[in-house]
């Protein structure tokens, strides 16, 4: 027998979602894209916000916390000294 899910349980655990993107990751790309607008005074700077913005609603659409997942992994993580020898994070020498 397998798991079932349903509606209800989906929408109550998926994160706040704005435009196919995290709430979280969609302020994130309008800050950057701001930022290189104003650094370079480029229409292009809206382009590659869409472009990022079209990656992440495709990394959103198998698991909606990609990002929350990845920053906690990082932030949490960090590699060990033998991280070359083994290509993971081992600590048996």
């Amino acid at each position: 027998m397998g798991l079932e899910r349903t509606t209800l349980f989906i929408g109550l655990t998926r994160p706040q979602m704005f435009a196919g993107v995290t709430y979280s990751f969609f302020v994130f790309n309008a800050i950057i894209a701001a930022e290189f607008f104003l650094i370079f005074k480029s229409l292009w700077a809206l382009a590659l916000a869409i472009a990022v913005h079209l990656v992440g609603m495709l990394l959103c659409l198998r698991e909606p916390r990609i990002f929350d997942l990845w920053l906690t992994r990082v932030s949490r993580c960090p590699r060990v000294r033998n991280y070359s020898r083994w290509q993971c994070n081992s600590y048996s020498p």
